[in-house]
Order: C-alpha cells, then sequence, then structure tokens
C-alpha cells in the first residue's frame, strides 16, 4: 500500500460500512481520518450522537455540515426546472444529493490540507461514480480511496465481525435489512424481498408515506406559487425551500402520494430495483407540469421535454460538474422563466391531480378556446391549414396514382 497518503477526509454516515472503513483507513493507510457529515435531511435520529460515533471508530475529527438549502436551490430547483425525471419514474432523489455532498466534501479536505478523500459506495452501485466524477472535476490532485473496491469484506457479517474484534461499538445487526438512503427529496429502499422483482414489498418498506389503502378517505387541496419554476409558497405561506419541501412531504405523505416500484438501468450496467417514496417532490413536479401546460407553447413543451430527460441522465450519471450539465440548467431556466403562478392539486389515496391552475404568463384563451359563439377565430381558416399540413401525405398518394394531379 501506498505511504504517501496522511490525511483522509471520509463521507461518512454513520453506518455500517462507514464505521468500519474509518479503523480500515487508518491500519491500511497509516493515516489520519477526518469523517466529513452531510445533512441533507436524512433526519435527526440519523444525525444523533453522530460525532461519537465518527470518534468512537477511530476519526480524529468528525465535520456536520448542514447543505439542505443549498442542495434546494442549487441542484432541485434547476432540476425541477428542466422537469428532470429519469426512465420515466423516478425523481432523482439520490442523485439530486450527491453534487453538493461530494462538492462539500472536497471543500473540507482542501481547507483542511488533506490529500486523499474517501467513500463507502459499493463497486456495483451508481454513487462511486456520482462521488468520484466531482472529486476529479473539482480537485483532480486528491487521492481517491474506494474500500469496497480494495478490501476483502464481501459481506455485512465480513464488516460486523471486523469491528467486534476491534470493540468498535455499531448498531446494525447480522439480519438481512434494507438499503436506505434518505435526504429531504426522497427516501429509497433497495435490498431484503425487493431484490426478487416478483416479490410484491411488504408494508415494513415504506417508511415516509402512508398506504393509499389506509390514506384519509376526504380529498386534501394544496395551493402551490411557482416564480420562474421555483417553490416560492405553499398554501399562501412563504418560507426557505427545505421547510416547503417539508411541509409538502408531510401533506403529500399523509395521503399516499409519491410511491414508486421500479426497475431501472444503472450506470454499470446491471438492472436494481427498488422502492422509492418522494411525496413532496411528486407534488412539486405534478404542478409545474400544470403550469407548463398553462404557459408553455407546443415547441416548449417538447422541449423542456428533451431538456428534462438530458438532465436526469446528467444527474444519474453523476455528470454534475460539466459543461453539458451548465448548457442545460441555463436552457432550462430560459424556459422556466414563464412558469410563474398558482397551481391547485388534489391529493387522494395515492393520486396526486391537478385541480386549478392560473398564471400572469398564461396562453390559453377562452375567446378561442370556446365551444360558444365567438368572434375571433375563423373556422374557415382551418381549410388552408389542413390542406397544406396534409401536403406531403397527398403529393406520396398522387404520386402512387397514375395521372393524379393536385
Amino acid at each position: 500500500m501506498s505511504t504517501s497518503i496522511n490525511k483522509v477526509v471520509l463521507a461518512y454516515s454513520g453506518g455500517l460500512d462507514t464505521s468500519a472503513i474509518v479503523p480500515w483507513l487508518k491500519e491500511t493507510y497509516q493515516c489520519e481520518v477526518i469523517a466529513f457529515v452531510a445533512d441533507v435531511g436524512q433526519g435527526d435520529a440519523e444525525l444523533e450522537g453522530i460525532e461519537d460515533k465518527a470518534r468512537n471508530s477511530g476519526a480524529s475529527a468528525c465535520y456536520v455540515v448542514d447543505l439542505k438549502e443549498k442542495m434546494m436551490q442549487q441542484v432541485v430547483v434547476p432540476a425541477m426546472q428542466a422537469g428532470a425525471i429519469y426512465e420515466g419514474d423516478y425523481l432523482l432523489g439520490t442523485a439530486l444529493a450527491r453534487p453538493v455532498i461530494a462538492q462539500a466534501q472536497v471543500e473540507l479536505a482542501l481547507e483542511l490540507g488533506a490529500d486523499a478523500v474517501s467513500h463507502g459506495c459499493t463497486g456495483k452501485g451508481n454513487d462511486q461514480v456520482r462521488f468520484e466524477g466531482t472529486y476529479a472535476a473539482l480537485a483532480p490532485q486528491l487521492s481517491v480511496i474506494a474500500p469496497w473496491r480494495e478490501w476483502p469484506y464481501k459481506s455485512r457479517e465480513d464488516l460486523l465481525n471486523y469491528l467486534a474484534e476491534r470493540q468498535i461499538p455499531c448498531a446494525a445487526s447480522k439480519e438481512k435489512m434494507y438499503s436506505r438512503d434518505a435526504n429531504l427529496w426522497h427516501i429509497s429502499h433497495e435490498g431484503g424481498e425487493l431484490e426478487d422483482p416478483w416479490q410484491s414489498p411488504s408494508d415494513k418498506v415504506w417508511t415516509l408515506t402512508n398506504s393509499p389503502k389506509e390514506a384519509p378517505d376526504e380529498p386534501l387541496e394544496v395551493s402551490l406559487r411557482f416564480v420562474q419554476g421555483c417553490l416560492n409558497a405553499v398554501n399562501g405561506r412563504q418560507g426557505t425551500l427545505s421547510s416547503m419541501l417539508s411541509e409538502l412531504n408531510e401533506l403529500a405523505g399523509t395521503h399516499g402520494v409519491g410511491r414508486i416500484d421500479i426497475v431501472e438501468n444503472r450506470l454499470v450496467g446491471m438492472k436494481s430495483r427498488g422502492c422509492y417514496e418522494t411525496p413532496g417532490g411528486t407534488l412539486w413536479y405534478r404542478a409545474l407540469q400544470g403550469l407548463e401546460q398553462l404557459t408553455m407553447d407546443r415547441p416548449s413543451v417538447q422541449l423542456r421535454k428533451y431538456l428534462g430527460n438530458q438532465l436526469a441522465q446528467v444527474l444519474y450519471d453523476g455528470n454534475w460538474f460539466t459543461p453539458v450539465r451548465h448548457a442545460l440548467t441555463a436552457a432550462a431556466g430560459e424556459l422556466a422563466a414563464v412558469l410563474t403562478g398558482d397551481v391547485v392539486v388534489e391529493l387522494y389515496k395515492g393520486q396526486c391531480t391537478v385541480v386549478q391552475r392560473r398564471s400572469p404568463q398564461s396562453l390559453y384563451s377562452e375567446a378561442f378556446a370556446t365551444f360558444e359563439d365567438d368572434d375571433v377565430y375563423n373556422q374557415k381558416d382551418a381549410a388552408g391549414f389542413i390542406r397544406l399540413h396534409s401536403l406531403p401525405s397527398r403529393i406520396r398518394a398522387l404520386q402512387q396514382t397514375k395521372g393524379g394531379q393536385l
């Protein structure tokens, strides 16, 4: 092993993997290990006592950095302006948090004079690419240590035995459990019975949302105000983006909104099955769709959909700090200039339905759209339009008919 590593900043969660990584780094590289904890809204229970956990594992220090509002402003808002969604269903909860986490980790490493950064991502997943893509873009001079690609351990039991031998406390057990990742935007669930795509998820999988069957019998209407695609108020009340999203999570989660069960294509080539809960994000996404319908012409809608698909791929693949991402979010921001207005969404038994929308940028004209008598639209104009619109089909048909005339 290299002896040039003196100080490592580890992206630390307090879970089994990173609890084992701290002593492993010290033993393997004879280096100082500093724990970096990102608060992205995973919950107070996950952060309680985490500094002591890190030090008990052998870290020389532990830094907890609040990144909730930064994640919302710098990543979530641009993603929602574009309508980013991966493979038609996934609102990118894990991927949305990674750019700000890895960026803050790099900034701490540079500030402390570290010569390496480390993470607990497995060699099978997407997150290793997301973390290391950010490291490469922002501080390529830092060495990267990925223990799951180096150490001999293969299972949870191996890590638990490793910690037990060193008398390092850990709350995890040998019982097979779900792998979960939580932040303010969502929570993901993988592993356990979910590894069999023929097995329905049990009730114990879900943690943020009520079952639609057990949701309230009365629907709830929620009003959202947007300014240029950015959430501005919930039910007429303004607040920080993180506080408003927390309120949306509570409202939508109570009504069973935001659950998906998908098999997705990972960046590394394999398929994986995951259950995701994104209650507030689903409400935000659907409301913006309602506003888009009111304020954007057809080419703009089509372009926004394209940008959203492309940005989702960029996020999923860990390419946030790239020229392509900058170009995509700039374009999406330009389109989102008209996404200002109010939307009312009805929540009921897992459904999230836009029922009202209004905007000063609205392109909807009742005078033109009405089925009643009007004096602004000459229906005879449609004949010439249809003739020109269908001209290629008419020419093709005439070519196939001898002696055909236009």
